[in-house]
């Protein structure tokens, strides 16, 4: 049995109980919808990066296990560096129109680009 962290108990410190079992906050996974609900937005920024160049990709509803594997996938495609957080893929470089006809090819077929 996994060891649970005590952090996420739910409403009880301390209980006289010996029987007492604890309630935990389990955070249930969202599902991921097909790739053609997806409203996905490609924009360049260069703001609190010193002047370089990333490319986001924002909007993407679902897993985080399903976020990370699109970022790899991206990030591989492009040959560039960068990564995937706070609901976010960051690829280093200016890649807009390469990671939208990536998207449109993967069925992402909602995806707009933002930004001049």
């Amino acid at each position: 049995m996994a060891k649970k962290n005590k952090n996420k108990r739910v409403d009880i410190v301390y209980s006289t109980n010996p029987d007492f079992d604890y309630e935990y906050d389990e955070k249930d996974e969202q599902q991921t919808p097909h790739p053609a609900q997806q409203k996905l937005r490609v924009m360049l920024d260069r703001k609190q990066r010193k002047g370089k160049e990333v490319t986001l990709v924002t909007g993407f509803m679902g897993s985080s296990d399903d976020l990370k594997e699109l970022g790899k996938e991206l990030k591989s495609k492009c040959g560039a560096g960068g990564t995937v957080k706070e609901g976010e893929i960051l690829v280093q470089g200016n890649f807009k129109e390469k990671i939208h006809e990536l998207l449109s090819d993967m069925g992402y077929s909602n995806t707009k680009i933002s930004g001049g």
